[in-house]
């Protein structure tokens, strides 16, 4: 769930700090062998809670912040960063979209996606246009987050509810598509709290959702047009646009979403599931890796943070049957405060941000810049989980070690699912334990092909590899993954 910020002025420090996050992974000295946390120093006295980023053209930084500042900022990527800061515009809201087109920024905040530009050449903003206010706007919950374009110039707007439960304002809970030009039209409903959107690297959109009411953990869902992402309190708006079709059936709560997703015809069950606290607890927005190798072995993979637990994760997504569904990963916890955006750099460092105002943290700063760059020392890690008509396929960044790789018991596989209800969150349901039938290991190490028991539809499957070992004799740098299963090939 995305932090509720206006609790800041009720809440005390000692109290935010006192409430259990959950566990840590217990991974954070290993990964700094390979994935070193480097801190970028700020402009003393300036508050700068990075809420998105982009990448200009000559390899400036900028950096929306949720106080609706944009700066620009220089030297990012130096071995040392001292970098240089200008601030380009202020007097925005809740910045949690930073798009450059060319002439201007198109930037989305809570009441509107807004163009912001430089008229006069001066290197600070002097017009702002509105874009697009085609949604309502009364209460500090309703966070709006832009994705990048998408080959026809279309961006998508992805709204936050006015709480938990409620839509009071225009829209709330959609995804709003803004034409190239300026029209702007309902794409998708059923949202709770998203806290990104944009597109994979199969360039399909995506947005990430927040646990909480019909979410038991938080996700990355899959957008196509007319669909139901699983939270009815938007249902009110369609007939404001026709454009989706009709009303969704009302979904039954305490139901499964495997079930319930073939009773009501634009219910698109969760393409992946971050296991509670496991795998995060307020799961924030994402960036692909396209730096060709300059991060490591994970190029084309989607990598997201967590505000609560100040953790990065990655995440891989495929389609089967025509329906998205994916694996998690664990990548790098000991970041400094809550994370709500990351981006990567020209050099192909990772650069994230955000604050700790106004919900518990593991973090320790307020607010944070922090890049995390590849050491070049290549990790012995479960590269990507794909799904088999009997299993499912492993791949590794290393050789695994041809005797523990073929040992069944080294790799144990359970499985869970969640209702699909209207409470707040949810425990995970049948569990149960998958018996691995046989382990085909590729001669080269690089690949494990694992014939499992019956797989079911709407259950995250857990991998668990302690154990097993690269021809280094290394253990895994993660030793767990999560894969959901909406689908299964054909044999």
């Amino acid at each position: 769930m995305l932090p509720y910020f206006v609790l800041a002025a009720l809440v005390s420090v000692a109290t935010t700090y006192a409430e259990d996050v959950g566990d840590r992974w217990g991974t954070q000295q290993k990964e700094r062998e390979y994935y070193p946390i480097v801190n970028i120093p700020l402009p003393p006295g300036e508050v700068i809670e990075a809420g998105a980023f982009d990448v200009l053209p000559d390899g400036q930084i900028a950096v929306g912040t949720r106080r609706g500042d944009i700066y620009l900022i220089r030297g990012i990527d130096a071995a040392k960063p001292n970098p240089t800061f200008h601030r380009f515009a202020t007097g925005l809201d809740e910045i949690f979209g930073l798009l450059w087109d060319g002439d201007g920024f198109r930037v989305t905040q809570s009441c509107e996606l807004t163009r912001v530009s430089d008229t006069n050449n001066d290197g600070t903003a002097d017009r702002f246009e509105t874009l697009s206010d085609g949604w309502g706007y009364a209460n500090y919950h309703e966070y709006a987050f832009g994705s990048e374009l998408d080959p026809d110039g279309n961006q998508y707007v992805a709204l936050g509810l006015s709480a938990s439960y409620y839509s009071r304002a225009l829209h709330r809970g959609m995804i709003m598509k803004v034409s190239p030009e300026g029209k702007t039209t309902a794409f998708a409903s059923g949202l709770r709290s998203p806290g990104g959107i944009g597109l994979d690297e199969h360039g399909a959109l995506f947005y990430v959702e927040s646990q909480g009411p019909w979410n038991c953990s938080c996700s990355l869902k899959a957008v196509t047009e007319q669909s139901f992402h699983g939270h009815p309190a938007s249902f009110e708006w369609y007939k404001y646009a026709p454009e989706l079709g009709p009303v969704p059936k009302e979904p039954k709560s305490g139901t499964r979403i495997a079930t319930e997703s073939q009773r009501v015809e634009q219910l698109v069950p969760y393409a992946v599931v971050f296991p509670y606290i496991r795998m995060g607890r307020s799961v924030t927005d994402f960036a692909v890796n396209n730096t060709q190798g300059k991060f490591g072995p994970f190029e084309g993979q989607m990598f997201l943070g967590d505000y609560t637990l100040s953790v990065v994760m990655r995440a891989t997504t495929e389609q089967v049957n025509g329906v998205w569904q994916g694996a998690c990963y664990p990548f790098r916890e000991g970041l400094s405060t809550g994370i709500l955006d990351v981006e990567f750099t020209p050099a192909g460092n990772l650069l994230c941000g955000g604050t700790n105002r106004g919900w518990p943290v593991r973090g320790v700063k307020p607010f944070a810049l922090e890049r995390i760059e590849w050491s070049g020392k290549m990790p012995f890690e479960i590269n990507r989980i794909t799904i088999e008509p009997n299993g499912f396929k492993l791949t590794f960044t290393k050789p695994v070690d041809q005797v523990t790789g073929r040992k069944k018991d080294l790799y144990a596989i359970s499985a869970f699912t969640h209702p699909y209800h209207a409470g707040y969150g949810g425990p995970e349901i049948e569990q149960q334990t998958c018996s691995v039938e046989s382990v085909s290991l590729s001669e080269d190490g690089l690949t494990a092909v694992i014939q499992t028991s019956e797989l079911k539809k709407g259950f995250v499957y857990e991998f668990d590899l302690t154990g097993l070992l690269s021809r280094d004799q290394e253990e895994l740098l993660h030793q767990n993954a999560y894969y959901t299963v909406n689908e299964i090939p054909s044999r």
